[in-house]
């Protein structure tokens, strides 16, 4: 089956090392002439996705070599701020648990409105068009700004912002989990979801210590549990 054109655009995938942005990164390499990537450390508790960030890139380029000449640089900023101005269990030794709002206390707010700025003045700087993020409203914590309409604001913003078009593309936006796991089977097959489950971090507590199907973590967080029960019904659906 023929993949997707590829476009002559340049995109900056938003890339922390985990499940999501790195089934991003793979859809943007399969579209894009020229795929960058950024990270962030805003001082959260599970940091090792940081580490795990330079391996997947690397595992990437190995086993899929013909991305490889479409993957440019990668970028890492400091916004330990957020732990100042956003203090939640993602960033400070606590339980993770529901606040009265209705939203768990891993909620960083402001989080991905923040990252967008700086990942669309990166972009602007870099002669990027598209920013990908792995924002999903569908198997998610109910964080507001990973919301669809959020996304599609922030893209009229940033262009507003910048007097220049710019692209924010979700390709999980509407996916569940399980489904994230087949885009993952359809865009690499076998080798990129042994990838996710091998190199990819996403518990919260950075808990690399225990490996399941689905991959390292503690099994336990509401991260680890959303991504091994996408895991097990895309398994049972195959």
């Amino acid at each position: 089956m023929a993949g997707p054109e590829v476009t002559g655009r340049h995109a900056l995938v938003l890339f922390s090392g985990g499940q999501d942005s790195t089934v991003c990164l793979a859809w943007a390499l399969s579209r894009f002439e020229r795929v960058e990537t950024l990270g962030f450390d805003y001082g959260q508790r599970h940091r090792i996705e940081l580490d795990c960030r330079r391996t997947v890139r690397r595992e990437l380029a190995v086993q899929f070599p013909h991305w490889a000449p479409r993957l440019g640089d990668d970028h890492l900023l400091d916004l330990s701020l957020l732990g100042q101005i956003g203090d939640s269990a993602l960033t400070s030794e606590r339980a993770i648990e529901m606040q009265a709002n209705g939203l768990p206390n891993t909620f960083v707010p402001g989080r991905n409105l923040l990252f967008l700025t700086f990942a669309a003045a990166l972009a602007y700087r870099r002669g990027l068009s598209v920013l990908v993020g792995g924002m999903c409203e569908t198997d998610y914590s109910g964080y507001p700004d990973c919301r669809d309409n959020t996304l599609k604001a922030m893209q009229v913003a940033l262009s507003l912002g910048l007097a220049t078009p710019l692209t924010i593309e979700t390709p999980l936006m509407f996916l569940t989990k399980a489904e994230t796991w087949a885009l993952a089977d359809q865009l690499g097959g076998a080798a990129l979801n042994e990838l996710v489950v091998e190199h990819t971090h996403t518990c919260y507590l950075g808990d690399r210590g225990q490996r399941h199907d689905w991959g390292y973590g503690c099994g336990q967080c509401p991260a680890c549990q959303l991504r091994a029960a996408g895991h097990a019904a895309w398994v049972a659906g195959r």
